[in-house]
């Protein structure tokens, strides 16, 4: 099958990078995803990555601690910087150039992102990953990942997470819940399912970009999504 994606947008899960781990980075995990990256690129696909930073610290769950909400959400986008960090050193071990930039000015820890440098990247068979969520407090990696994926103009917006695909209900708790295979915006909003929040989800359906929730934690389930198997269900 041809891949019908020329470019990507893939959002990674932070949590999911904690692999066996209570906390922080599974060097195996990060090394599978790493070579699953680098087996789609050798396919001519163009990628952008996004990550989240809950593997390190979650704004929300910190304001609970009594941490201010916008110096927490600046620690979660620190922790987003750290991941792309490990995951672009870990693509450059495995021989696959890759680029991290950073929402925020961090010179010299990655490139100021800007949509245009973004796409020369990729187009240099560079790895575009993009780091800091959007650069401002209340918004989350999937809103940012949502804006990133429109910028750069990708066919499709891979969420990588646990779970194979959108429930009816959370498969983890409800062993009766049924599996979609496609779904719409709306239908999202109104079963009220918690795939990514509305800022995201909004973002993505009035920029019509459709999304591909499925499992990342299994190998080989990336490149079965980007040649069109059908795994994960389509969010459109």
């Amino acid at each position: 099958m041809g891949n019908q994606y020329k470019r990507i947008l893939l959002k990674l899960s932070g949590e999911s990078l904690m692999g066996e781990k209570q906390y922080g980075i599974d060097e195996r995990r990060l090394a599978e995803y790493a070579s699953q990256i680098k087996e789609i690129a050798e396919m001519g696909i163009e990628i952008g990555i996004v990550i989240g930073g809950g593997n390190i610290f979650r704004g929300l769950s910190g304001t609970s601690k009594g941490i201010d909400r916008v110096k927490g959400d600046q620690m979660g986008m620190l922790a987003t910087v750290i991941n792309s960090l490990a995951l672009s050193s870990e693509l450059e071990k495995a021989g696959q150039k890759a680029k991290v930039f950073t929402a925020i000015n961090m010179f010299p820890i990655g490139e100021h992102y800007s949509k245009w440098k973004a796409i020369e990247a990729m187009q240099k068979g560079e790895i575009a990953i993009i780091s800091g969520g959007t650069g401002n407090p209340f918004f989350t990696t999937d809103t940012g990942s949502a804006l990133r994926g429109i910028e750069i103009e990708a066919d499709v917006m891979l969420k990588g997470t646990r779970v194979d695909g959108i429930y009816t209900a959370d498969p983890e708790k409800d062993p009766s819940a049924v599996k979609f295979d496609k779904i719409s915006y709306d239908e999202i909003y109104t079963r009220g399912l918690k795939v990514m929040d509305l800022t995201a989800a909004t973002l993505c359906k009035e920029n019509h970009l459709p999304i591909i929730v499925f499992d990342m934690d299994t190998v080989g389930n990336l490149k079965k999504v980007l040649s069109g198997e059908n795994i994960g269900t389509l969010v459109y």
